[in-house]
């Protein structure tokens, strides 16, 4: 029998220690369960599927990951439930690893309000407790390759290897050789009303499995020491509440692709004409004809209230792409802006025969995530009004950075150039409040510095090290290509995805350079980064310990390599490099996986 299922291998010897666990192993031996799981579901062998499944759910590689997951990696790790615990030691971590099983039973979860980005009102997350968030971790292991290999090529919401960026992506080369209507909807409360039987059917999984996800989604919520029961909905806050909602939302490219095949004409040739974008309870349909675009909302409106589910009325609207209609001209989706305008011959794409449109499709960032970030910016000054330059210029690379990578897939030049203008009077403004009795010749030779063809540049020098506030028209646009339709992270194919992980615009570019320079390997296990892995840039040579803030001194690593990486060296380093945020969240509030 194999060590790691024997009752009698104990997770806590004598001989292993937490910062000891053999992680590149555990790694390599779960993914090797999760390829064949993703392989069986893809070829239909549902028999497979599930005894590989309940191995899994058994194993102590997957147990320690999905421990290791929720106590060190989440962005909510700290978080308590209904019992208060916040953190674990190493040692009650392998008490949690040995433990960890599905039971069928759960604890309600922690009610907590979190502000809406941009907005007064707050929406609720139901924090589970440390247990059930490792078991939820667990059984989403098992859950995520067998749906990977059956969900729609069209959604890309909370899906391993998709982006926003790959949404937006499949909408241009839907409509950039015709103009086209769309419906852009979005689905009311979508979270908060599914249907518990319906998704639990359409799961269909084994019944001990089954009566785990139930006992989550009616294991209610405390808010202020009362019991609030959950009879529809999947809780936010949930680590396996975002792959629960795309099991609900799964089908809907199908049903809409099944009403074209019944319009006039070649099925094949329907089916492409008519495309469905989905990120997560946000889509958009697009064709162009108008009658099918009013047919499709009446289909997809029958089919979400069979899931419990309806499209809101007043966020959901027709627009066209080049023509105004209903007072609309283009659409938003997920922080940009799309539309299409009209062009001389010079300017015009082409149609598939080669013969010119007479528009072009231009897709910039939204007017509100616009706004919103310069109010970000705002803050970020007025809330720095007596700190020094340099921590100024540090939290203002860091949002500016994540703002401008968000965007450089599309046409962000002019919108590039008019933030740093705006930029400028902003810092113009807490320079002269700083020093209200100077002139500004004083107050631009303190702040303001000429570097190379440069002028104006808002830089300051600490130790003979030149800090400098980054431009948005600093970064530099590039192409982004989109996801193959049929890839998966769980198909095995690391060199397609390692590949594609430094070409992500969420990227940032130091980190990029590290990837190619690193081929996408983690330097202290050895193991390719996955999508979701949690990475770090460390000191080769601790700071503490002489090494030097150059590139030449920085190494990618796994966090938890870079945990052990730290205690090897003896040392408490917690000079890792601080980047910028690796995804600007502009598009508006989703549900996150953060617990």
């Amino acid at each position: 029998m194999d060590k790691e299922l024997n009752p009698m291998y104990r997770c806590n010897n004598s001989m292993e220690t937490w910062s000891t666990i053999n992680w590149s192993k555990v790694e390599r031996e779960l993914f090797k369960l999760q390829k064949r799981i993703y392989k069986a579901s893809k070829s239909g062998n549902e028999k497979l599927v599930r005894s590989l499944q309940k191995l899994l759910l058994k194993s102590k590689n997957a147990r320690l990951k999905a421990v290791r997951r929720v106590t060190q990696e989440n962005q909510g790790k700290n978080t308590a439930g209904v019992d208060g615990v916040k953190s674990l030691t190493p040692k009650k971590r392998f008490e949690l690893v040995k433990k960890l099983q599905i039971t069928g039973k759960c604890a309600p979860n922690r009610r907590v309000w979190i502000p809406k980005p941009g907005k007064q009102e707050k929406r609720p997350l139901g924090i589970p407790t440390l247990s059930d968030r490792a078991r939820q971790a667990l059984t989403k292991l098992a859950l995520e390759p067998e749906w990977e290999a059956k969900f729609d090529s069209s959604s890309y919401g909370f899906r391993p290897g998709r982006s926003t960026h790959d949404a937006i992506q499949a909408i241009y080369l839907s409509i950039n050789k015709k103009a086209k209507y769309v419906l852009d909807a979005d689905i009311t409360k979508c979270f908060d009303q599914i249907n518990h039987e319906k998704l639990l059917d359409k799961i269909n999984t084994f019944p001990k499995l089954r009566r785990q996800i139930k006992s989550w989604l009616k294991s209610g919520v405390m808010d202020n020491r009362t019991l609030y029961p959950t009879d529809e909905g999947t809780p936010q806050g949930g680590i396996i509440s975002p792959l629960l909602a795309n099991i609900a939302l799964h089908g809907m490219e199908e049903r809409v692709k099944q009403y074209a095949e019944t319009l006039k004409g070649a099925q094949r040739t329907n089916r492409n004409s008519l495309s469905i974008i989905r990120y997560a309870d946000d889509f958009v349909v697009i064709h162009e004809n108008l009658d099918v675009i009013k047919k499709c909302r009446t289909i997809l409106e029958e089919w979400l209230s069979e899931m419990g589910l309806m499209i809101h009325p007043t966020k959901t609207k027709i627009t066209h792409t080049l023509n105004e209609y209903q007072g609309h001209k283009g659409f938003n989706f997920l922080g940009f802006n799309i539309q299409q305008y009209k062009v001389g011959r010079t300017h015009s794409g082409k149609n598939r025969n080669g013969e010119f449109l007479g528009h072009k499709t231009i897709i910039t960032p939204a007017k509100e995530s616009i706004e919103k970030h310069l109010k970000d910016t705002r803050r970020i000054i007025q809330t720095h009004q007596s700190s020094s330059q340099a921590v100024l210029i540090s939290q203002l690379n860091m949002t500016i950075r994540g703002w401008s990578n968000y965007y450089r897939a599309v046409c962000s030049k002019k919108t590039y150039r008019t933030l740093d203008n705006i930029m400028w009077q902003q810092l113009w403004a807490w320079a002269k409040r700083r020093h209200p009795n100077k002139n500004r010749h004083w107050i631009a030779n303190k702040y303001w510095k000429s570097k190379g063809t440069r002028n104006w540049v808002f830089q300051t020098e600490i130790k003979g090290e030149e800090i400098t506030l980054v431009r948005h028209s600093d970064t530099a646009i590039t192409r982004y290509v989109k996801v193959k339709q049929d890839r998966s992270p769980d198909d095995g194919g690391l060199i397609y995805w390692s590949a594609r992980m430094g070409k992500n615009p969420n990227c940032t570019h130091q980190r990029a350079k590290l990837l190619k320079r690193q081929s996408g390997k983690c330097t202290e296990c050895g193991l390719t980064f996955r999508d979701n892995d949690i990475m770090e840039i460390d000191h080769i040579i601790p700071i503490s310990r002489g090494g030097k803030r150059r590139t030449d001194n920085l190494q990618l690593l796994h966090r938890h390599c870079h945990e052990q990486k730290t205690t090897a060296d003896g040392t408490d380093d917690k000079s890792h490099v601080r980047e910028e945020r690796s995804e600007a969240k502009v598009s508006r509030s989703v549900l996150k996986t953060s617990y």
